[in-house]
């Protein structure tokens, strides 16, 4: 990929999806013509196996549109039984087509793990008409009953330059890492002023997203890492939104602000 590209950081397909373009969701289509969620082919990047026995809350959400003989498509956190965290431009399908999987850390080991399918999705109302807002909540048909949750982070003030966050996801490593498996990267924050003037031209928005990884890249969230979680002292902090290309030197990952957007998140993870 050459040039700056504002990308989105979901499943691999052909072409190029800004956030904007996405627009305002709506969910309609059909998963034989899914136009999926994109960027360039270049998943955590840089970081280590992890394993769901000890972040059971992180949940892989497939899609049967998915590219991926897995049917990986974006990340996600489970925040209640029967809720899950994603970003909005993972949602553009079908409820019928995406299957939440609990416990799984490689994603072609299916005897192992949970799987629900979505009954409902609801998506921050103001995404593609404002800037920011790349959060969703989906419901799960089947609650993930007795697994643990996450806390949503409720305090802007947790976007502290040099905070120390974790990013996990299955997505691509750019062979940094075997495919198609759950790890995990430190990526402190940056701040919202390195981000503003790097991405100036790209619409980086200080009230509602989290600067964060390292100036001299090297790692990162990626593609098929879009929609998890970025977890800061135990809460989630932010949900993996978009970036230009993948742990490039001065591009860092772009995160949701979840402190921003809590209380809508809140009020539908209690309906």
């Amino acid at each position: 990929m050459t040039g700056k590209k504002h990308v989105v950081r979901a499943a691999l397909a052909a072409g190029v999806l800004t956030a904007a373009s996405l627009g305002a969701v709506a969910v309609a289509g059909s998963a034989s013509a899914a136009q999926l969620p994109d960027g360039p082919k270049t998943r955590i990047v840089g970081g280590t196996i992890a394993h769901t026995a000890d972040t059971p809350w992180a949940i892989q959400l497939s899609n049967s549109g998915s590219p991926d003989p897995t049917g990986e498509y974006c990340g996600s956190t489970l925040v209640a039984a029967n809720k899950i965290v994603t970003a909005a431009h993972c949602t553009t399908e079908p409820a019928s087509t995406y299957t939440a999987i609990q416990g799984r850390d490689v994603l072609s080991d299916k005897s192992t793990g949970k799987e629900s399918k979505i009954s409902n999705i609801w998506v921050d109302p103001e995404y593609g008409k404002s800037p920011g807002h790349d959060v969703a909540v989906l419901t799960l048909a089947t609650p993930f009953d007795g697994v643990p949750t996450l806390p949503l982070e409720t305090d802007k003030a947790a976007d502290a330059v040099g905070a120390a966050s974790i990013v996990y996801g299955w997505g691509d490593t750019e062979d940094t890492g075997p495919a198609d498996t759950f790890q995990k990267v430190d990526v402190p924050v940056l701040g919202d002023s390195y981000c503003s003037d790097v991405y100036a031209s790209e619409g980086y928005t200080p009230d509602g997203e989290i600067c964060a990884g390292y100036e001299d890249g090297g790692k990162d969230s990626c593609q098929g890492d879009s929609g998890g979680p970025l977890v800061l002292n135990g809460r989630l902090f932010g949900v993996v939104s978009w970036g230009v290309g993948c742990a490039d030197a001065g591009n860092p990952g772009v995160y949701a602000e979840v402190a921003t957007y809590a209380s809508e998140l809140q009020a539908q993870i209690d309906s």
